[in-house]
């Protein structure tokens, strides 16, 4: 359920909007029986496991919001117990825009994407920045190629699941294979097996 997600991001405004809409009277429904967290469960920490990729947002010192794009190989968002996750960062083009926002306000949100079944999942909470080599070792995924520099870890409080309505599937290289190998391997063998009824009959 998402009663804090809402609770924390639907304000007056869009509660004036959904009223005007129609559609006040099922968001207040939703937002009911909010506590100060929406705890994790197994579905969540599953999916966060799956993930190769997030979107994180924060916000500047002047109000500005900000997205940016961090990846690696699946798993590389690590669920730490209760309602903590984190991940390593590694070394990029040295702006530190997300480093310096939260910094100077904790507040984040993050998108997580399953392209292939259409799934999403929306998570805010409280972020910090650790540069201690302990925590980063400890998130960073082995045998990785990447030089790390800090740690995120974030405290969630909220989520949502989206419906899948505009998403496009997409598919990684290895999703593709995966799932062309059998006629690969069908094809191989019938033309096998053609060369062999050829020589034959030569």
């Amino acid at each position: 359920m998402a009663q804090t997600f809402l609770h924390t991001l639907v304000g007056p405004g869009a509660r004036a909007l959904q009223a005007a809409a129609g559609s006040r009277a099922s968001y207040a429904r939703m937002e009911a029986g909010a506590g100060p967290v929406d705890m994790l469960t197994d579905r969540e920490i599953g999916f966060i496991a799956g993930r190769d990729s997030l979107y994180m947002a924060s916000v500047s010192e002047d109000g500005w919001p900000y997205v940016q794009h961090r990846g690696g190989p699946a798993g590389f968002l690590r669920h730490l117990g209760g309602n903590r996750i984190g991940f390593a960062d590694y070394r990029g083009n040295r702006q530190y825009l997300s480093t310096a926002h939260v910094a100077a306000d904790d507040r984040i949100a993050l998108f997580l994407m399953d392209y292939p079944n259409r799934r999403r999942l929306k998570i805010i909470g409280h972020a910090r920045a650790s540069d201690d080599p302990a925590v980063i070792a400890a998130l960073m995924p082995p045998d990785y190629a990447a030089e790390p520099e800090r740690a995120f870890l974030i405290d969630v409080i909220g989520f949502d699941w989206n419906c899948p309505q505009h998403i496009t599937p997409r598919f990684t290289e290895a999703e593709v294979q995966r799932a062309s190998q059998p006629l690969i391997d069908e094809i191989a063998a019938l033309r096998a097996r053609i060369a062999q009824l050829e020589g034959q009959a030569s």
